[in-house]
């Protein structure tokens, strides 16, 4: 990587130029950022996760310029006009823009109508205007009267047509127009009256007439002018004073030195016109937008990835022996019983709702289920029939103390439907998969969860208009992350889970199960070395974070990774004991002092990690699940009322404020401008997905089904 690139992320992300260079190579070597996170901080100064994952997206970044770069001079040169001092230049660019302004002149041309007057033979009455070494325009224009060029107007107009061209293609003409749109420049948007969108029109009639300054508009409110213009219920501008545009042009385009006459002046005037109006403004309009769309995706999907982490980082309720529900009214509740591992033991379906109503019957089976399959939690969907099945089953007898959980129904039919669904369980239908899957999410979120798009799990906001490269990136970033950090049982992990796994991806992690099938549980992180294609890089980067808890060395199940295994047994014998004793006893781990086994390899952050690892080895680091309930009160919209306090837990996480289910349909809102009596810049730092808390009612507009809730005073 180009020293200039370099220090340019390092000053971006205020890190030293040494950890920038350090984590290059590592991604060169073919390292995953959890491994460089968790096992290579000494290289890197300890950088964390979204560190790494920026200066890779920059190491990306300017990979592709560099590309671009190429293409440039390439272009350049087989036109024979790539000098020296082009060269430097371009060597020097590390914005995509500044290269594209710089190449302008030089890209080959479509018809345009500058092409069209230069080959009438009009460019020299251009340059001529442009010197200001023409004492009458008009009788020089007429010496280039010809077939095509019938009148000394039309002769003018293809000047016109070559000078403004010209003044498009400056490069410091758009610099400085592009600089002064971005700060002074306003995004404002009208209602279209073309087209019959009237109930698409109605969910943005904020921004029938609207303005705000580019500078300022948020991600959310330009990702939905964006998202209605494109509907074509809105016409969005960038707006600037046109004034100052004109002066801005002049001031880079026109020579200082040169004394235009009146008539020279104005059809100068005129092209300065109409190069603005038709050439530079519609293009660096299009410029802008992209640019407030690239931030707006890059938020929006930082969002996402916040409310992903935390929804796949949910707390599980473990191996219990569950009964999960899809609740349902007319086609019934289908009921399945799981083991503790998530396998399919048996299904039924209940009706316990109208128009059915066989309560009875549905209470005789739950409890012999429950019973025959000595179930320990329940899981309910929390989607349509949610809350009249949950009350149902709480209404029953049961043999045994079984705790109850509603639990997120989001992409659970998007899973239920898909191939990996149907190769897991080829033998039933959707609506049996569709409750396993509710079971299994109880049970481990993080293990269930990945199989699913993350876009469909119900906790991003216009994630379908946000770049999608750039977002499917970030995502799988997080879903990598989360699994890594919680780390994977070798033996039972589904190939989904496994695939996640640093350095392993989905043709090894098929390769692992289908081993494992074939020869039983892996003793011991060294076993893996025998799947096919499983050599030392992909040991390095993935055996860290596979956990095997009957393994014989108890730092097979643990976060140390093998290579510092000898360390290990080097410290436990300087202690006098076993690595096992060195785990279970915390008096001996406390009179260690790490400074003795520092080396060129291994520093204080390597040593602190082991340490705190050998304390809790292959402890979950999730947190414990919680039984929640919600207002007896609330059935339906027509129930909640302004100034009730209810119970809520929370859905999403939006820049504009949190989305709460309340135990209805509808989810509130808690407006930012509502969730603390004090001032709140980012609601993530009040909230976080599947909180539960008590949240009032502020208003509810029954019409549009939308409810306002506040934190306010609670």
């Amino acid at each position: 990587m180009i020293k200039l690139y370099i220090d340019l992320i390092s000053k971006e992300l205020s890190i030293a130029p040494w950890q920038v260079e350090h984590t290059i190579e590592l991604f060169q070597d073919g390292a995953t950022i959890p491994f460089i996170s968790r096992y290579r901080k000494e290289r890197t100064g300890s950088l964390d996760e979204v560190q790494i994952f920026e200066i890779k997206q920059f190491y990306q970044k300017f990979e592709e310029l560099e590309k671009r770069k190429k293409s440039v001079i390439e272009s350049i040169d087989s036109q024979g006009k790539l000098t020296e001092e082009l060269l430097e230049r371009i060597g020097q660019i590390v914005d995509i823009q500044q290269l594209e302004d710089l190449y302008l002149p030089f890209r080959p041309k479509r018809k345009t109508r500058a092409s069209i007057a230069k080959s009438r033979g009009l460019e020299p009455l251009a340059e001529k205007l442009l010197s200001g070494r023409v004492n009458d325009i008009f009788a020089e224009a007429k010496r280039f009267i010809v077939d095509e060029v019938p009148d000394v107007e039309t002769a003018l107009c293809g000047a016109r047509d070559i000078i403004a061209e010209r003044i498009s293609d400056t490069e410091k003409v758009r610099g400085e127009l592009r600089g002064y749109m971005l700060q002074r420049g306003y995004v404002t948007s009208k209602e279209s009256r073309s087209g019959d969108k009237v109930e698409e029109a109605y969910k943005f009639k904020n921004y029938f007439d609207y303005n705000e300054k580019v500078t300022t508009i948020p991600s959310h409110r330009i990702l939905a002018i964006l998202r209605a213009s494109s509907l074509g219920v809105l016409n969005a501008k960038i707006d600037i004073n046109s004034d100052t545009a004109h002066t801005i042009i002049k001031r880079n385009f026109i020579p200082s030195n040169i004394n235009y006459s009146k008539a020279q002046y104005e059809q100068i005037e005129l092209a300065v016109d109409d190069s603005y109006k038709r050439l530079i403004h519609p293009s660096l309009e299009n410029e802008i937008f992209n640019i407030l769309k690239e931030k707006a995706d890059v938020e929006a999907i930082r969002v996402f990835g916040d409310n992903l982490r935390q929804l796949l980082l949910s707390p599980p309720v473990g191996q219990k022996r569950t009964l999960a529900i899809d609740p349902g009214f007319r086609t019934g509740c289908k009921v399945v019983c799981l083991d503790a591992q998530g396998k399919l033991l048996a299904n039924e379906t209940i009706y316990p709702h109208p128009p059915v109503n066989e309560k009875i019957q549905a209470m005789k089976k739950i409890s012999r289920l429950v019973e025959s399959y000595k179930i320990e939690v329940i899981a309910i969907g929390n989607g349509t029939a949610g809350r009249e099945t949950e009350a149902f089953i709480k209404r029953i007898a049961l043999p045994r103390e079984v705790r109850v959980y509603s639990v997120s129904e989001d992409g659970a039919s998007v899973y239920s439907a898909s191939a990996i669904s149907r190769e897991e369980f080829p033998d039933y239908d959707v609506t049996v998969r569709g409750a396993v899957s509710i079971g299994r999410r109880l049970m481990d979120p993080l293990a269930e969860l990945v199989k699913i798009d993350p876009k469909s799990i119900g906790v991003g906001q216009y994630q379908h208009d946000v770049d999608q490269k750039m977002l499917k990136e970030k995502l799988d970033s997080i879903v990598e992350s989360c699994v890594n950090s919680v780390g994977v049982n070798l033996n039972t992990a589904s190939k989904h889970l496994l695939s996640y796994v640093s350095g392993i991806g989905p043709q090894l992690a098929a390769g692992i199960v289908e081993y494992r099938e074939n020869n039983g549980p892996f003793a011991s992180r060294e076993e893996i070395k025998n799947v096919k294609r499983v050599g030392d890089k992909v040991f390095e980067q993935c055996a860290g974070f596979l956990r095997i808890p009957t393994a014989e060395n108890p730092l097979d199940n643990s976060a140390v990774h093998p290579e510092r295994y000898d360390l290990v047994r080097k410290i436990a014998a300087d202690c006098g004991v076993s690595v096992k004793e060195l785990i279970d006893n915390e008096g001996v781990r406390s009179t260690i002092k790490l400074d003795r086994y520092v080396d060129e390899k291994v520093g204080l952050p390597t040593l602190n990690d082991i340490m705190a690892e050998l304390a809790k080895p292959g402890r979950d680091p999730r947190s414990i699940i919680k039984v929640f309930e919600f207002s007896d009160e609330v059935q339906s919209l027509e129930d909640v009322k302004p100034g009730m306090v209810l119970p809520g837990i929370v859905t999403n996480i939006t820049n504009f404020g949190a989305f709460v289910d309340i135990g209805i349909k509808q989810n509130g809102l808690i407006h930012i401008s509502q969730l603390s009596d004090s001032y709140v810049s980012n609601p993530a730092d009040i909230l976080k997905i599947h909180q539960q808390l008590q949240v009032k009612v502020l208003s509810v507009d029954y019409d549009r089904e939308k409810i306002a809730l506040t934190l306010k005073g609670l």
